[in-house]
């Protein structure tokens, strides 16, 4: 085993999802049974598509998004040409450098910043045969991701998670090149064969105390390290995103990806964007800040949220007669999405 795989093996914020859900099966069976539906999640949040269980469009749900907050975002059908994507692009005036993602996905799926309109090509001739966003290029220095739930019985709601993301980086000595600094960080390591698919010259060798960022997508397995930031949590910003979240109808639960320049402009209402709302499978990521969480405790994290699930769903079902999808078209839909996953794999496409 080399040292990189020992180094994943022992540290768990890299360990696979099933480690951290397996776990809590049990207390999941147990809210179905108290429930009384196998499928009482689903009313969550009635904006979602199943309540936001990777099958939406991310199209749909940024359009909820309030207009002030959310990315410039051009929704690309499948097979369609990339001289009427370039016309498009050109209409709504994006500026390279843009983001590329599929309108399906989650954990950074072939998401790829694209710096000119060669890459853009590129990456459409690999990819057209699904639907994909573009995405203007929020190039504010900070990304956060916030963990929100309310009640559809009152006004207001609770922040539970802010979860940091450092983008991954290195800093230079003025002796070793890219490649052997990324080699010598524990971190940076662990993604040296994404990093090469980034156009980084790896022979180029940094000044002393030069930082070279090495990806800016705030996703985990691109590399990102996400830091606890539950102290930031205040009755002022849960008012703030009462208010946000009050323009988006029936949506209860889930986590905001945002990027900003200053948390005090989060305070104050301004520049930042919400380039990502997700819903049921969201995490509270801040539970992958190992010097902060034990496993064990990330376990408790989950089962805590999965009760908020609880609650909510059941409050709509009661109160608003939202009712729950029928297992049949959950497990349809759960379906659909393994056809699609497995679509990815037989293309092949790639980033």
């Amino acid at each position: 085993m080399n040292i990189n795989k020992l180094h994943k093996l022992l540290n768990w914020e890299y360990w696979p999802s099933f480690m951290f859900y397996i776990p809590n099966v049990p207390y999941g069976i147990y809210l179905a049974i108290k429930s009384k539906s196998l499928t009482f999640f689903t009313a969550t949040n009635p904006a979602l598509n199943f309540a936001g269980n990777g099958t939406e469009s991310k199209f749909d749900t940024i359009k909820l998004i309030p207009k002030k907050y959310r990315p410039t975002t051009l929704f690309i059908k499948k097979n369609k040409s990339i001289n009427e994507v370039i016309k498009e692009i050109n209409n709504l005036k994006l500026q390279y450098p843009l983001i590329i993602k599929p309108d399906i996905g989650f954990k950074g799926l072939l998401v790829k910043q694209i710096h000119a309109e060669i890459e853009l090509k590129e990456y459409i001739k690999k990819n057209n045969c699904i639907n994909l966003l573009i995405q203007e290029f929020v190039d504010y220095k900070n990304e956060c991701g916030i963990f929100y739930h309310r009640l559809p019985t009152s006004k207001s709601g609770k922040i539970t998670s802010i979860t940091l993301k450092t983008f991954p980086f290195v800093k230079g000595d003025g002796k070793l090149n890219l490649k052997q600094l990324i080699e010598n960080d524990k971190r940076a390591i662990n993604y040296l064969d994404l990093y090469s698919n980034l156009h980084h010259n790896y022979n180029t060798v940094l000044k002393k105390d030069e930082v070279k960022i090495l990806n800016v997508l705030g996703n985990h397995c691109k590399g990102a390290e996400f830091k606890n930031g539950n102290y930031l949590i205040s009755k002022d910003l849960e008012l703030i995103f009462d208010d946000i979240l009050k323009d988006i109808p029936k949506f209860y639960y889930g986590r905001l990806d945002i990027k900003y320049d200053t948390f005090e402009d989060l305070l104050n209402k301004e520049n930042f964007k919400i380039i990502e709302i997700n819903g049921i499978i969201s995490e509270p990521t801040h539970i992958y800040d190992a010097s902060k969480t034990s496993y064990f405790k990330a376990l408790r994290e989950i089962r805590k949220h999965w009760k908020i699930i609880y609650e909510i769903s059941k409050s709509n079902h009661l109160n608003n007669q939202i009712q729950f999808n029928s297992p049949t078209d959950f497990l349809k839909s759960l379906w659909s999405l393994k056809k699609y996953m497995q679509l990815i794999k037989s293309k092949k496409l790639s980033v």
